[in-house]
């Protein structure tokens, strides 16, 4: 209860920078991790509805890669800065069929905001129930600049890329791992090794 309360306390000052009551990294990590470890040891199962909606940003780490056993070992935690703005937004397939009996797909738009400019990537993902692996691959792009809009189309090879994506190995492909899907915020482990946390946000 301690582990997610400080996970929940950090997700909360996502838009508070400065706030006296904010979790130190070092302790936000911990948690974290010790709550990965509850989730692997309850063999805890979520739904790709359960991540519908926007979620902000709001802590991270870094990760170093080394060659001892230990494979990856994280890097210092930070809190993502007041002035900018990054949203994972993710939507279910309005074909909500299985692909097979394992797997469900969706939409992603990741958005960063600041001093006026919006870049947005958005594209296809898969969920894997068992694992509580999300999939993804970024295969459009948007550019606004104090709302108007630059450009949007296809990164390039996106078009073949979103063809492929459904039947390509998630070993060859970003994902992230979720351990932990509340309501009001959400974690996950990278590909990388890095973890991050997610407030819920309104559209």
């Amino acid at each position: 209860m301690e582990n997610l309360l400080t996970i929940e306390t950090a997700a909360n000052s996502v838009c508070k920078q400065h706030s006296t009551n904010k979790p130190s990294p070092d302790s936000v990590i911990s948690a974290l991790i010790e709550i990965e470890k509850q989730s692997k040891k309850e063999k805890k199962n979520y739904q790709l509805e359960q991540l519908s909606g926007n979620w902000q940003l709001c802590f991270i780490t870094g990760t170093k890669k080394t060659r001892q056993r230990a494979g990856i070992i994280l890097g210092a935690g930070r809190y993502i800065p007041t002035w900018i703005k990054i949203t994972l937004s993710y939507y279910s397939s309005l074909n909500t069929s299985k692909i097979h009996q394992q797997i469900k797909k969706g939409i992603v738009e990741n958005t960063v905001e600041f001093s006026g400019l919006k870049l947005s990537l958005s594209g296809v993902t898969k969920f894997l129930d068992r694992k509580n692996i999300l999939a993804f691959d970024f295969t459009k792009i948007t550019i606004k600049l104090f709302g108007i809009q630059l450009y949007s189309g296809y990164i390039r090879g996106g078009k073949e890329s979103e063809n492929k994506f459904l039947t390509e190995s998630v070993a060859k492909q970003a994902f992230f791992v979720y351990f932990l899907i509340q309501e009001r915020f959400i974690a996950a482990r990278g590909r990388g090794g890095g973890l991050a946390i997610w407030k819920k946000v309104e559209s």
